[in-house]
Formats: structure tokens, sequence, C-alpha cells
């Protein structure tokens, strides 16, 4: 009897072939524990579903990433929905996911997904809306559990900054079927006491015990309060539907006390900083308007009329000094010519002459005479000689030099 002989490539096409008429195997949701997940450069993720009796090998090609609402990690319980079928040239079967959610909470995801694009479309998440953190508040209002880590945070890192911050807490109930209401109490509590920022938060915990700040009726509460908002819920990696709406989100409650409320330290340096500028500023503008009045005033003395009084008066002080010594130069010279003249003149003086033993004739008119003719005898005549006068009759009058000539 001869023997059907085929290859791989043959058997494994039939194998594909009799998996893809499998209608229950076109779409089926499988369900286990996520295991050697991996995220390929390419955008296809690559992991195994395995339970306590098997595993099976499962792709997400990037394709069908929409499917996915979180991050895939190990350990996870998942609901795996896709396609099972061959890899023909390893003759492998593998599930092809096309969606995947959380075991349990995938149906907190989903809602979650519905109402956040919900609210988007509404606008509730647009920047437009978001109001300012006031830097410097006086008022910190707090909607969250009176008890628990997150409010001992927030006190504490609060007046850590801020001694003199006052702090108005709202106990909420934040967990549980009552903590819908009683968020939105407090957060319309805050609003009519009119706090300066407002932080709406709790601590960190599973989907299920943050819950109530994924609501719409807290998402509305937060977008129409007139009060900034810091949203502070679970930790970093945690996000809730309040964080969109908040006009600021905080990581942690830690964080958003932080942000809230300024550091009263830095804020008196910086005073002392900008006293110090500002001390050095007035210095430089007095000590230039300082410089400037001096001139001002040098200016003004210069031109006052006192100023220019005194220095007129110095002016003529000094025009009389060269007045003076050119007078006394003009002097000393005309003194020394009048000397010359002196010695010039003594030399033709009739006073001179009568020291000699000459003497000077006038008539009893005080007429000069100098010639015999102008005397005739009996005239009274002034004979002056060098030390007196002497009154004289003539007696007789003889012409011819030295009265060797004929009588008159």
């Amino acid at each position: 009897m001869k023997q059907n002989v085929y290859t791989v490539a043959q058997i494994n096409s039939y194998i594909k072939n009799m998996f893809t008429q499998d209608y229950m195997l076109r779409s089926v949701f499988v369900k286990g524990e996520v295991s050697n997940c991996k995220y390929h450069s390419s955008g296809h993720i690559y992991f195994t579903l395995k339970d306590e009796k098997g595993i099976i090998s499962c792709v997400m090609f990037a394709g069908n990433r929409t499917g996915l609402s979180f991050r895939l990690e190990e350990g996870q319980m998942v609901v795996v929905g896709g396609t099972v079928d061959v890899y023909e040239r390893d003759g492998k079967y593998q599930l092809y996911a096309k969606q995947i959610t959380l075991d349990g909470a995938g149906i907190l995801y989903e809602k979650f997904d519905r109402l956040k694009r919900e609210l988007e479309e509404m606008g509730m998440f647009a920047q437009e809306y978001k109001q300012p953190i006031p830097k410097y508040i006086k008022t910190l209002g707090v909607v969250t559990a009176p008890t628990g880590a997150a409010v001992r945070d927030i006190i504490n890192i609060a007046t850590r900054r801020n001694p003199y911050i006052q702090i108005i807490l709202y106990p909420a109930i934040v967990q549980g079927n009552q903590a819908v209401e009683s968020i939105v109490n407090g957060i319309h509590a805050l609003e009519q006491l009119g706090v300066d920022v407002m932080i709406v938060g709790r601590g960190g915990g599973s989907i299920e015990d943050l819950w109530a700040f994924n609501e719409e009726a807290v998402a509305q509460a937060v977008f129409d309060c007139s009060i900034p908002i810091i949203s502070a819920v679970g930790h970093e990696t945690d996000t809730t539907i309040i964080d969109f709406v908040a006009d600021l989100r905080a990581p942690t409650p830690s964080a958003a006390a932080e942000l809230a409320v300024y550091d009263f330290g830095q804020f008196l340096e910086r005073l002392d900083l900008y006293q110090s500028t500002l001390k050095h500023a007035l210095d430089g503008q007095l000590g230039r308007h300082r410089n400037r009045l001096e001139n001002l005033t040098l200016k003004v003395k210069y031109l006052s009329p006192v100023n220019q009084i005194q220095q007129k008066r110095t002016y003529c002080m000094d025009l009389e000094g060269r007045l003076d010594t050119r007078m006394n130069v003009i002097l000393t010279k005309q003194k020394h010519r009048m000397a010359l003249y002196a010695e010039k003149l003594k030399g033709l003086s009739p006073l001179d002459k009568l020291s000699q033993g000459y003497a000077y004739v006038e008539d009893a008119d005080h007429k000069v005479i100098n010639d015999v003719n102008q005397v005739k005898p009996d005239d009274m005549l002034q004979i002056y000689v060098k030390n007196g006068t002497i009154q004289a009759r003539a007696k007789k009058v003889m012409e011819g030099a030295y009265g060797e000539g004929t009588d008159t």
C-alpha cells in the first residue's frame, strides 16, 4: 500500500486552514496571567498568557494597540480578545490579540475611558478654563480624609513652608458609596468660605479605592468651582478624571502642598535681596544727585552776584596794583628825568650865579635891569645877592664894559 508523504509546509498549511475554518477560534476571549511581556521597537507587543495548567503565546500588532488602554506588565490578570491562528513558518499557533482588558478592573477602566472621552468632548479639560494658582496665599482649603498619610503630609509640608498659613480641612469620605457626595459637599463648603486655593485628593490605592474621583459629579464640582483647585489623588502613577479637570495636577498630596504654599523662608530671602538691591539703587541715585547738586552749587556760587562782585573787585584790585606799578615806573622815570633837568637848570640858575658872587638888579617897579640905559641917576634899585637884598640909589651911570665908558 502506497503511503502519502507531505512536506512540512503542507502540514502547516493544512493545520492553519483547519484553524481558519473553526468559527470559535476566529473570535475568542482568553483569561490568564501576563508573563514574558516584551514591547518591540516595531510597536508590536509579544507576551504569554498562563494559568495553573498551561500557557499560550500571544502577540498584539501595532495596528491593534488602540484596543489597549493601559501598559501591559508582568503579573497582570487580563482578558485577551482576538483570534487563534497558526504561524505557518514555525508551525506554532498563538493568540493574535485585538483588545486587552484587566480582569475584574477592566470594566472600571472602560468606564473611565468612556467618561474621559465624554468630558473632553464637553471641553472640561480645555486649558482656557484653567485658573492660575495664586503665588501667595493666606488660606488653604483641603478636601480629604481627616486621617491618613495624605492629610498629615499636606499639613506638615504646608506649615513648614509657611508657618503663618491657615489650613481649613473638610473631613471628607474619600472611599465607598458616600464618597462622591462628601467630596462634592466639601468643595462647595470651602468655596463658600472663600479659601485662596483648594487641594482635593487622597492617598494611593487601587482603581476601586480611587473611583470616587472618577465620578462625573465630582468632576463637575471641580470644574464649576470658582476657587483654583489642585488635584492630588494617589501616587504619581495614578490618574483620575479630576486630574484632567482640575486647574493643576499634583503627583502626590505632598507635592500639592508644595505647589499651593509658597516657601516663606525663600520669600524673606527674596525680600532681603530686593531690599539690598533697592538700597544699592537708591544709594547710587542719591550719590549721582548729590554730585549733581554739588556741581550746581558750585555753578550757582560762581554765577552769584556776590561772587561776580568779588571777582570784579579782585580784578579791580589787580588793575589798581598794575596801575600803581605803572605809575611808580612812570614817576621814577620822570623823577630821573627831572633830576637831569634840575642839574641842567642848576647850571643856568640865577641863584647859583648869585652864590658865586653875582647880583640880580631890579628897578622900583621890579623890572629886571640888564642895561645901563634903563637906569638914571637917583633911581632906586633892588640888588639881590645870595643871602639877601640891597636897596640902593644910582649915583652915576657909566656905559661900557665894567664902567669903562662915558658918563650918562
